[in-house]
């Protein structure tokens, strides 16, 4: 456990890895504000985090694991609260538009293998922690009132505190120019102020009652309010993506050094962005891919679909702290890495050879799988790990085809090599063996399937063709049609 450190975003370095409570860990990421289904850059922040979450795990440590949940106050460019636009959108209550998109990153998360948090808080369950928390940077002298909304006041705090943009390297003078003007709040002080709770215009629907006026909490409050109730003033570990940096992360620390004048976190951990084809995702450029096409291969950017495992081992291959750059062939190549991957295993799980004394193999062979830990202890560096079983898989694929001599290997070496890249692998990684088309009985059935889907499509027979489709995704099974033909694969 000593051995393993990580880059601190606000140290700026590696930083050794020394939690508050030796053999615990606290840790808070940032997640989805549930208005729509979740974009593929937050999935790779939430794998990133659970490769992680298990790696902490994997060591021994007991973790207490928070992701949030915002379900209100987040504000568009406009000041329209993202839930209530999406409730608006759809005609929908925006508690429903809330459980339906949570439901859907819920199944996204199953999809990928991730594993649950310890506690998933809801910005709305936690109204009164934030309230309160709002009354406590009143107290504080770092707040104050104008027409029933509540300011953090950013220049005394900065003058008193001189924290204020340590985490994001920037200064107040760049916050002054670099912040956003949102609707109603002309009234601050100060541009780079921000608010920690709002007055809701009449026709506001998600309101609640408190001391200076009906409103609603601001974005970055329920984060502090939620880490501070379920981790304590100060934890370990907080988590999010580059965006997150600044303003809400940095709005964060401010708020609990105003509440209760202590810095919450001793290691800031930040995944970088996802780009397309070199360039980063945009919606109106047409460069984007969201999930579902990326399985389904229904996308002008992809050849084919690709499985959940295939995307998950793709996102291991980049740092976390790397941008990383999805285009065809990087996916067809993870395909193929994946799949080589577990057959590797495979092979290695069925091995039998005939060494009777620890040769410079054996040697190799320990020093690739204890490699692997070293990596992963150095800032969780899945891609050198990864490398390193790699590497191994060529030694057990040269053993298996006669290249190298068994003689030359001690079994137990390889019991050994087993346990090492089992746990690794599918406890730390999180990728799973996926059953697909293996020419048995399943695959015979399911060949017929999608010939009576194709000959449905070809008929125009869009009702059936749908039919089997639905029926299909809610049996967790992929369809995936490619240039090659159509393809299955379990969720």
């Amino acid at each position: 456990m000593k051995n393993l450190k990580f880059y601190n975003s606000l140290t700026r370095s590696k930083d050794t890895f020394t939690p508050i409570k030796e053999g615990y860990v606290g840790m808070y990421v940032c997640g989805p504000t549930v208005y729509n289904d979740v974009h593929l850059g937050n999935c790779r922040t939430f794998v990133s985090f659970d490769i992680i979450y298990r790696y902490l795990l994997y060591l021994g440590y007991k973790v207490r694991y928070v992701r949030n949940i915002t379900d209100v106050g987040h504000l568009l460019d406009d000041g329209e609260d993202r839930i209530l636009k999406g409730a608006r959108l759809e005609q929908l209550e925006p508690m429903e538009v809330v459980q339906k998109y949570t439901n859907g990153f819920h199944k996204m998360m199953t999809i990928f293998n991730t594993l649950k948090p310890s506690i998933e808080p809801r910005a709305t369950g936690h109204i009164i922690e934030q309230i309160e928390m709002v009354q406590k940077i009143l107290d504080n002298g770092y707040a104050y009132v104008k027409n029933g909304s509540v300011y953090f006041d950013t220049v005394k705090f900065s003058k008193e505190k001189d924290i204020y943009g340590k985490l994001s390297g920037r200064v107040i003078d760049e916050l002054f120019s670099e912040t956003r003007e949102l609707k109603n709040q002309g009234e601050k002080n100060h541009p780079s102020d921000f608010a920690i709770w709002m007055k809701a215009s009449p026709e506001h629907i998600m309101k609640w009652n408190s001391p200076w006026s009906e409103g609603f909490p601001g974005w970055h409050l329920e984060c502090s309010a939620m880490s501070t109730k379920y981790l304590g003033e100060k934890f370990d570990i907080h988590g999010g993506g580059n965006d997150l940096k600044f303003p809400h992360h940095e709005n964060e620390v401010a708020q609990n050094v105003g509440a209760c004048n202590c810095a919450p976190v001793n290691y800031w951990l930040h995944t970088n962005m996802l780009l397309m084809n070199g360039k980063k995702m945009s919606k109106s450029d047409g460069n984007t891919i969201s999930p579902e096409q990326l399985f389904s291969g229904e996308s002008e950017h992809i050849q084919k679909g690709y499985s959940p495992m295939v995307v998950r081992f793709f996102i291991l291959q980049s740092h976390y702290r790397s941008t990383l750059d999805i285009n065809d062939e990087a996916l067809l190549a993870a395909e193929k890495g994946y799949k080589r991957l577990m057959e590797g295993y495979k092979t290695l799980s069925s091995l039998e050879v005939s060494g009777s004394t620890a040769g410079e193999k054996d040697a190799e062979i320990i020093n690739l799988v204890e490699g692997a830990v070293e990596d992963m202890n150095d800032d969780f560096n899945t891609p050198r790990a990864m490398a390193k079983y790699f590497e191994l898989v060529s030694i057990v694929n040269g053993l298996n085809d006669g290249k190298i001599d068994k003689s030359s290997v001690m079994q137990s070496t390889l019991e050994t090599a087993v346990e090492k890249m089992r746990g690794m692998v599918f406890d730390v990684f999180g990728l799973m063996e996926e059953m697909a088309a293996d020419g048995g009985p399943m695959d015979g059935l399911m060949q017929l399937v999608i010939e009576l889907r194709q000959e449905a499509r070809n008929n125009k027979d869009w009702g059936t063709s749908d039919k089997i489709r639905d029926t299909l995704n809610e049996l967790e099974i992929l369809i995936k049609d490619g240039k090659d033909g159509t393809t299955w694969s379990l969720k």
